[in-house]
C-alpha cells in the first residue's frame, strides 16, 4: 500500500533533506512573525527554508502539511492549493504531517497551530508560491537539457513540453537537476481562470486510509514496551489531591505503577483497561476547595448581578440613552446560555516518551507549538529536544488547542521511563474540558413611529477566555463580546458593553468561540426588533443591511433559495439568521414542523448562503456546512453541562446527547462565486443556526426561546 499521508520523524526530515533526498525540496518564507526568524538561523536549518513541496525522482509530489487534519479536509485543501500552481498530475500526490518547526508557524497566532477557521487562508499564498517555485524550477531544468529558452516550455499533469520539438520530461526525471537550482525569488501566478483543480470538487485524499482502517490518530499509536495510563482528577474544578493510598489499586493484576504527577494520579499498567480497573479501587482524598459549592443556578445569579451594572464599552455609536428616551417603543430581552462540552468523537489521548536528552510525543494535536513547549517543561528539557508526530485527529472543534493531556503523558512517561500512553475514559472527557462558556445577554432596543429601530443597547456577562493567558486590560475581552461588539445592522445608537463574570469554570475554545453564543443572542433579538415594529424579518435585516454588500448578497441568496415570499405548507414554519464572523459571511432559513399539543419538534430543511471566498474544494465546504448545521442544532437542542457542588454533572453521551442520524435535516449548500483569497468555512456557519431554528419555533407558535437548549417547555 502507498499510502496517501504517513506521518514524519523531524529528525528524518532533518536527515533527509540535508543528505539532499533525491528530488526536488522547495519552501517558501512565510510573512508576519516567521520575520524575526534570524537569517543565519534559517539558512543553518538542514533544509532550503521551509519544505512545502518535494518532487520525487519516482513522479511521486510530497506536500508538506503543517496544520492539523481532524475531519474538516484541511489535508486535501491544502495540497490542492499547492498542485494547482506546480501543475502536477493529482493522482500522484501524496502528503506529509510536518514536524513542530519555526518554518510552520501560523501568521495568525505567532506559534503552528490550527485554529479560527485559519488553515487555508494563512496557507493560501506560501502554498501557491511553493508550488509556483517548483514548477518553475522544473522549467528551468528541462530549458537547460533541451537548449531551449525557458518561455518556449510549459508545464502540464507531471510533464514539461517543449512544442516546437514536441519533446516531453517527467517531473521525475527532471527532479535532480532542478533540485540544484536557486529557487526562485519572484514566481508568476496562474490566472484562476486557468485552474484545474482548485475550485473543482474533489475527492479526500484521507478517505482511503480512513476507510481501511490504516490512518493513525492518536488513540491508535502502540510503541514498543509501551504502558497505558489514566489519571484520576479532583471532580472539583480548582480542587486538589489531599491524600491517597495506592495499596488496593497495585493489587490489580497487572497494575505497574502508581504515581502523583500535577494533575492528579496516574494509574500505569500493561493496558488501558487495567489502568482504569487500578483506578476505580484507588483510594483518594480530594480537598475541593473554593468551587465546592458552585452551582448552575449560583453562576447564573453572578451573571445576572453583573449584568445588571455597567461594564466596558466595546462600542458606542451616537447616543443610546437619549435615543431610547424619544422612542416611540422600547423592548427588553434576556437570553444565556449554559457551558457545552467539545465531545469530540474521540478522547483525548497522547503518548510520551521521554528518553536521555530527547523526548517523542505523539499526539491529536491542534497546537503543535504549544503541546512542543508543553512537553518540554514537563520532561526538563529544550524545546528543539522534543519531537511532536502530529497524527489525525478524531474531531478537534477547539478542545485539542489545550495540551493538558500532552502534560500528562510527559510527566508518566518521565516517571515511569518508558514509552506511556495516557487515555481519558469519556467520563473525563466530559467532566474534565475546557467548555464553551456560559453567558448572559441582556438587550435594550428602541423603535421610532414606524416600527425602524433607532438604539441599541447589549450587555454581554460571562467568564473570560483570554484571561489565563494574561492580564486584561480594563478586564475586557474582545472574544466574549465577538460580532456583538461589530454588529452589521445599520442603527444610528449603538452601545455594546462587557462584564467579567468568572465563575471557577475552566473555558475554552469551542467551535466559532463567541460568536456561537453571541448569534444566538444577536439574531434572535434583531428578530424580535422586527416583529415589535411589524417589519418582516427578512425584509427588515435586508434593508438594515444596505451598505453590506457581502453580507446582504448571502441574505438575499438563502431568502431566494428557501422562497420566503411564498407561504409554507400547513404546519411548516421557518426562521432566518445571518452572521458575519471569521472573515466569512453566512444566512441560514432553516423549516421545521411543530407538533405543539406533543411539545415535538422536527428541523425539516437548512437552506445555507456563503461567502468565504474563493472556494478551494466545493465537496469539503458543503461537508463543513453540514457538521457546522449537527454542531450547532446539537446545542441548541441537545447539550448543557450543569454543575452541581462544583462539579460537572454530565458523564456521556447519554445526559450530554448529540443530534442522531435521523434527525438530521436537508441541508442545501449554496457557495457564492468570489475572486477573494479563501477563508475557513469551519466555524463560521455555526452561530446562525440557533437563532434560525428558534426565529422558526417563534413562527409557529409566538413564543421566544431566549434560553438553550430548548426544552419541551418552550414548545407548549
Amino acid at each position: 500500500m502507498n499510502p496517501s499521508t504517513r506521518h514524519i520523524d523531524r529528525r528524518r526530515f532533518l536527515k533527509t533533506s540535508a543528505a539532499g533526498a533525491a528530488g526536488l525540496w522547495v519552501g517558501f518564507h512565510l510573512p508576519g512573525p516567521l520575520a524575526s526568524i534570524a537569517a543565519d538561523e534559517v539558512a543553518a536549518m538542514p533544509f532550503a527554508l521551509n519544505a512545502w513541496v518535494h518532487v520525487g525522482t519516482d513522479d511521486l509530489i510530497t506536500i508538506f502539511i503543517d496544520k492539523s487534519e481532524m475531519g474538516q479536509g484541511i489535508l486535501t485543501g491544502l495540497a490542492m492549493i499547492a498542485a494547482e500552481e506546480l501543475d502536477c498530475d493529482w493522482k500522484k500526490v501524496r502528503t506529509e504531517f510536518a514536524p513542530a518547526e519555526k518554518v510552520y508557524v501560523n501568521p495568525w497566532f505567532g506559534v503552528q497551530s490550527t485554529g479560527a477557521s485559519s488553515a487555508t487562508r494563512t496557507s493560501w499564498n506560501p502554498l501557491r508560491k511553493a508550488g509556483a517555485a517548483a514548477r518553475m524550477m522544473l522549467i528551468e531544468a528541462a530549458a537547460q537539457k533541451w537548449g531551449v529558452d525557458n518561455s518556449e516550455c510549459r508545464a502540464e499533469n507531471s510533464v514539461i513540453m517543449h512544442a516546437a520539438s514536441g519533446r516531453r520530461a517527467s517531473y521525475g526525471s527532471l527532479a535532480k537537476a532542478a533540485a540544484k537550482l536557486p529557487i526562485p525569488a519572484d514566481v508568476p501566478l496562474k490566472d484562476s481562470k486557468q485552474y484545474r483543480i482548485v475550485g473543482k470538487p474533489t475527492k479526500r485524499l484521507d478517505t482511503r486510509l480512513k476507510v481501511s482502517g490504516a490512518a493513525e490518530y492518536g488513540i491508535d499509536v502502540r510503541l514498543p514496551g509501551m504502558l497505558y495510563a489514566v489519571v484520576a482528577r479532583c471532580p472539583v474544578f480548582g480542587g486538589k489531591l489531599a491524600s491517597f493510598d495506592a495499596t488496593k489499586a497495585k493489587a490489580v493484576p497487572g497494575v505497574k505503577h502508581v504515581i502523583e504527577i500535577s494533575n492528579g494520579i496516574a494509574v500505569v499498567a500493561d493496558n488501558t483497561w487495567t489502568a482504569m480497573e487500578g483506578r476505580r479501587a484507588l483510594e483518594v482524598k480530594w480537598d475541593e476547595g473554593p468551587n465546592a459549592t458552585a452551582s448552575s443556578a449560583s453562576i447564573s445569579k453572578l451573571f445576572a448581578e453583573k449584568a445588571a451594572q455597567p461594564g466596558y464599552v466595546a462600542r458606542k455609536e451616537g447616543d443610546v440613552e437619549a435615543a431610547l428616551g424619544r422612542a416611540a417603543k422600547t423592548i427588553e430581552a434576556v437570553y444565556e446560555v449554559p457551558f457545552l462540552a467539545h465531545a469530540t468523537m474521540e478522547p483525548q489521548n497522547c503518548t510520551a516518551y521521554v528518553h536521555g536528552d530527547r523526548c517523542d510525543v505523539w499526539a491529536p494535536t491542534q497546537a503543535q507549538t504549544n503541546a512542543q513547549n508543553t512537553a518540554a517543561a514537563a520532561a526538563g528539557l529544550k524545546p528543539e529536544a522534543v519531537f511532536i508526530h502530529t497524527t489525525f485527529l478524531g474531531g478537534g472543534f477547539g478542545r485539542r488547542f489545550e495540551v493538558d493531556y500532552v502534560r500528562e503523558a510527559v510527566e508518566i512517561s518521565k516517571a515511569v521511563g518508558a514509552p506511556a500512553k495516557v487515555t481519558w475514559s469519556r467520563e473525563d472527557d466530559f467532566q474534565h474540558d475546557y467548555y464553551r462558556t456560559a453567558s448572559y445577554a441582556r438587550f435594550t432596543a428602541g423603535l421610532d413611529a414606524d416600527g425602524w429601530p433607532v438604539a441599541w443597547s447589549n450587555r454581554i456577562a460571562c467568564p473570560s477566555i483570554m484571561a489565563r493567558f494574561g492580564p486584561l486590560k480594563n478586564n475586557f475581552d474582545s472574544r466574549s463580546v465577538e460580532i456583538c461588539d461589530s454588529i452589521p445592522y445599520a442603527i444610528p445608537n449603538i452601545l455594546v458593553d462587557y462584564q467579567q463574570a468568572e465563575a471557577g469554570i475552566p473555558i475554552g475554545f469551542w467551535r466559532s468561540v463567541g460568536a456561537s453564543q453571541n448569534g444566538f443572542f444577536l439574531e434572535s433579538f434583531i428578530d424580535e426588533v422586527a416583529a415589535a415594529g411589524n417589519k418582516d424579518p427578512y425584509e427588515l435585516r435586508r434593508r438594515l443591511l444596505a451598505k453590506s454588500p457581502r453580507h446582504l448578497a448571502v441574505l438575499e441568496k438563502a431568502a431566494q433559495e428557501s422562497a420566503w415570499s411564498k407561504p409554507l405548507p400547513a404546519g411548516r414554519f421557518r426562521g432566518i439568521a445571518t452572521v458575519t464572523s471569521y472573515f466569512g459571511f453566512v444566512a441560514q432559513v432553516i423549516e421545521i414542523s411543530l407538533n405543539r399539543q406533543k411539545r415535538e419538534l422536527k428541523v425539516d430543511r437548512v437552506i445555507c448562503a456563503l461567502d468565504c471566498g474563493r472556494p478551494v474544494n466545493p465537496s469539503s465546504l458543503e461537508a463543513q456546512v453540514q457538521s457546522c448545521v449537527v454542531y450547532g442544532l446539537t446545542a441548541a437542542l441537545r447539550s448543557s453541562i450543569t454543575i452541581e457542588r462544583g462539579r460537572v454533572q454530565q458523564n456521556n453521551f447519554d445526559d450530554h446527547p448529540v443530534l442522531r442520524i435521523q434527525e438530521m435535516p436537508a441541508v442545501e449548500v449554496h457557495i457564492m462565486p468570489s475572486e477573494l483569497p479563501p477563508t475557513g468555512a469551519g466555524e463560521f456557519t455555526v452561530p446562525p443556526v440557533a437563532p434560525a431554528l428558534c426565529n422558526a419555533i417563534f413562527a409557529a407558535i409566538g413564543k421566544r426561546v431566549r434560553r438553550l437548549p430548548i426544552s419541551p417547555e418552550d414548545l407548549a
